[in-house]
């Protein structure tokens, strides 16, 4: 073996899952990081995102999904997602230096090779990775350039212990809404929700009929919805808006992790004539339609808000590549708050 052989690390796809995901349908396996080809560079990670839409993408029958930034899974597969590392090797045509720190889209591994279009040069070695690799910038883009949140307006987050919910709470608040509802599954996230993340009030599933709680929550209808689950919540929200309301669809957790078979169609019922009366707008977005310019405006929003002591980046983070397939069992059965993120350990 050359002394520029790197042996890597990376986790795979078993088999195709059917309901609950578990840690057991993936494995680590060991390999050799090839020396990247023109174009190319070679990056150690340092630290990747955990996203629940990996179970959509691990189900068998998978499709490729605009909005979700990795491809379907076959057996055999490696895992891909957002992630942080150090350029270590760069290959014939490359502007990017060694030791490089750059964004881009091949974690769940130690070493990737990554073509270099696809990495984003991180300007600074005093990073802070949960600002990169979380989606605080999806509900920014959702709240100021979709939603446009007006001050004094009533904003509900459904899953507002997520990813994407963690953020949006704090960011519909920071652009100017007098009251932020969030729903969550139980208490215990709830209670964290109001004490951390500063929601108003937060709806749960387990604290009976989730309409009542919602008309009691917004008595006064709702302004801007952030959806991200669709079904029994969106269809509940719909009901409790003001004229004028603004619904920006951002997921559908009900069909992403469905007990029984992840799934494409995430159907609910909605009063369309409602709709029609009160001049509500209901819109799909992906924020990666909106990248770069939103991304860079996220970060410096952050940065001063971090400076300010406004925001929490609320992230779980979780040690090693070999800590990664639980941590994503755990993320995916609604067990973990916030970004879920894994740092690999220095090699």
């Amino acid at each position: 073996m050359s002394e520029h052989t790197r042996l890597s690390r990376e986790v795979i796809l078993i088999d195709h899952t059917s309901g609950e995901l578990k840690a057991e349908h993936f494995a680590i396996v060991e390999t050799t990081a090839r020396t990247p080809g023109p174009g190319e560079v070679l990056v150690r990670n340092r630290w990747f995102r955990v996203s629940i839409s990996t179970r959509l993408m691990a189900e068998q029958g998978a499709e490729e999904v605009k909005g979700i930034p990795f491809p379907p899974l076959n057996p055999g597969d490696t895992l891909a997602d957002g992630a942080l590392g150090e350029v270590v090797q760069v290959g014939p045509g490359c502007d990017l230096a060694v030791g490089s720190l750059v964004m881009h889209p091949l974690g769940w591994r130690e070493y990737a090779v990554v073509p270099a279009a696809q990495c984003k040069r991180v300007g600074t070695a005093d990073v802070d990775p949960a600002a990169w690799l979380g989606h605080g910038w999806t509900a920014f883009a959702a709240l100021r350039e979709c939603a446009q949140v007006r001050p004094g307006d009533t904003v509900l987050v459904t899953s507002g212990a997520g990813a994407i919910g963690s953020m949006a709470g704090q960011i519909a608040r920071l652009l100017g809404a007098g009251r932020v509802i969030g729903t969550t599954s139980g208490q215990q996230k709830a209670q964290w929700m109001r004490e951390a993340l500063g929601y108003d009030v937060v709806v749960t599933r387990d604290g009976g009929d989730f309409r009542t709680q919602l008309a009691v929550a917004a008595p006064d209808g709702i302004d801007v919805i952030v959806d991200m689950v669709g079904g029994e919540q969106l269809a509940a929200a719909i009901e409790q808006t003001r004229h004028g309301a603004r619904c920006v669809l951002l997921g559908a957790l009900t069909a992403e992790l469905n007990p029984r078979n992840a799934t494409l169609k995430a159907l609910v019922e909605v009063d369309t004539f409602q709709l029609i009366l009160k001049g509500v707008t209901v819109r799909g977005f992906s924020a990666d339609e909106h990248a770069p310019t939103l991304f860079d405006a996220w970060l410096q929003q952050a940065q001063a808000w971090q400076r300010e002591g406004r925001i929490q980046l609320a992230h779980t983070l979780v040690k090693g590549l070999d800590n990664a397939p639980l941590a994503l069992q755990e993320a995916c059965a609604g067990r973990l708050k916030g970004l879920v993120m894994v740092e690999l350990a220095a090699l």
